[in-house]
């Protein structure tokens, strides 16, 4: 593992987080199916509602392709249930407060806005193969067209 993350074909780092709907999500409960982490910086942003919303939408494909999805972020559980309930999200939204998943996948980056540098979590995917290694990392990613890329990703698996 570098500082920036694991790489494409290594195991997915460890991870346990309580999540939306009373769920915790955590590596060993995902063992044996493909499943896609995304990290996004902020519940009830735009940027992270379009890229929500879109995978949700996709979730009936995703579905038929085994594929369990998680979206991080380091909100606390009452925004991200308000964000959840609001926009029918159905997969699990997981709490990283700490940020200890987002650093040992290496997404939580230092990000500089209006001038001020401030640590922040970069808006990454990673898709792991059913074996729990990664089979595919997205870094920076663009909310409008994420969904449709993870599905041709999962199909390929």
């Amino acid at each position: 593992m570098s500082e920036t993350g694991p790489a494409e074909g290594q195991p997915a780092p460890e991870f346990s987080m309580p999540a939306s709907g009373g769920r915790t999500v955590s590596l060993d409960g995902l063992k044996g199916g493909p499943f896609l982490l995304y990290f996004y910086p902020k519940a009830d942003t735009p940027g992270c509602t379009k890229q929500a919303c879109g995978i949700q939408e996709a979730l009936p494909q995703l579905g038929k392709l085994g594929l369990t999805v998680i979206g991080v972020s380091p909100d606390k559980i009452p925004p991200i249930e308000k964000f959840a309930q609001k926009f029918g999200l159905e997969f699990p939204l997981a709490s990283d407060v700490d940020h200890k998943v987002a650093e040992a996948y290496g997404t939580w980056v230092e990000k500089s806005m209006y001038g001020k540098k401030y640590m922040g979590m970069e808006r990454s995917s990673f898709l792991v193969a059913a074996d729990g290694t990664i089979a595919r990392i997205w870094r920076k990613v663009k909310p409008e067209a994420h969904a449709a890329e993870v599905l041709r990703a999962a199909a390929a698996l």
